[in-house]
C-alpha cells in the first residue's frame, strides 16, 4: 500500500463522518479546532471473529481515516460498529498497516495482527458506497495490509459492554467462515460473496489463500499459506 495513494483515495471517495457533520462542514470544537473525527474516510464492511474463538463472529463496520501525525507512514486508524445505521453499538477499534510497517514490528508483538489478503480475495470484505472501479483500487491497497482490532465491547447482544476486550482475527481459508453471518450481510447489503470472489480473483490475480484458523493466542498470521514461502500463487 502506498500512503500518499491510500491517502488520496480516502480524500477522492470520503466525506465528514455523519456523526461529526454539519450542514456547512466539518464540526468544530468550542476552540475552534476540527473534531479527529472529521475529514476524509473510508467506510467498508468485513467478518470479524475472536482469535480465541473462531466460530464466536460478526459482521463489523469499519470507519477509517489515515494517521498522520508524529512521521508515522502507512497508518491508518478505524471505529468500529455493529452496524451503519441509528443506533449502532461501537464496538472496538482497529489499526491498518501497510506490509513493510508490519515486518518491522517485534516478534511478540505480531500475534496481535490479522492479514486482510483471504478478506479481499474470498469476497468477505466489500466496501459499500463505492463505485465497483472505486472498490477495486481500494481492495488493491488493502490486500497486504495488516489490522490490529480490538473489541471493546465483546458482544453487541448485552444492553451494556460486558467483559474484557477481544482481540479479532481475520478469515484466512475457506470452510472458517459462519455461513449464517455472511448470508445475512450479502441479504442486507444485497451482494454475493461468491460473485465478489469470482470477479475479485480475475481482476488482481491471485488464487485464494488458504490459512489456518488459529489454535492459540500466541500464532502469528499469515497472508497466503500454512507454512513455506509466504507468497501469493498467481491464477492459472
Amino acid at each position: 500500500m502506498d500512503r500518499r495513494e491510500m491517502l488520496g483515495l480516502f480524500g477522492t471517495l470520503g466525506s465528514t463522518l455523519p456523526l461529526m457533520a454539519t450542514e456547512h462542514g466539518a464540526k468544530k470544537e468550542p476552540h475552534g479546532a476540527a473534531s479527529p473525527l472529521a475529514g476524509p474516510h473510508a467506510h467498508f464492511c468485513g467478518i470479524h471473529m475472536a482469535k480465541k474463538d473462531p466460530r464466536f463472529q460478526l459482521v463489523t463496520q469499519h470507519y477509517c481515516t489515515a494517521h498522520t501525525e508524529h512521521g508515522q507512514d502507512d497508518m491508518f486508524q478505524c471505529i468500529l460498529f455493529d452496524k451503519n445505521g441509528p443506533g449502532a453499538k461501537l464496538l472496538g477499534v482497529e489499526y491498518i498497516v501497510s506490509d513493510a510497517v508490519y515486518r518491522k514490528l517485534p516478534v511478540d508483538e505480531k500475534k496481535y495482527w490479522h492479514a486482510h489478503t483471504y478478506e479481499v480475495l474470498g469476497g468477505g470484505l466489500i466496501a459499500p458506497g463505492m463505485s465497483p472501479d472505486d472498490e477495486l483500487k481500494f481492495m488493491k491497497m488493502i490486500i497486504t495490509t495488516w489490522g490490529k482490532a480490538w473489541h471493546t465491547w465483546p458482544d453487541p447482544n448485552t444492553p451494556v459492554p460486558i467483559g474484557e476486550p477481544l482481540l479479532i482475527w481475520s478469515l484466512m481459508g475457506d470452510g472458517q467462515v459462519d455461513e449464517k453471518v455472511v448470508a445475512a450481510r450479502d441479504k442486507e447489503f444485497k451482494c454475493s460473496t461468491a460473485k465478489i470472489r469470482e470477479s475479485r480473483g480475475k481482476a488482481i490475480g491471485y488464487d485464494v489463500p488458504n490459512v489456518a484458523a488459529p489454535k492459540n493466542l500466541e500464532v502469528i498470521g499469515r497472508q497466503w499459506t500454512n507454512d513455506g514461502d509466504d507468497k501469493p500463487t498467481k491464477k492459472g
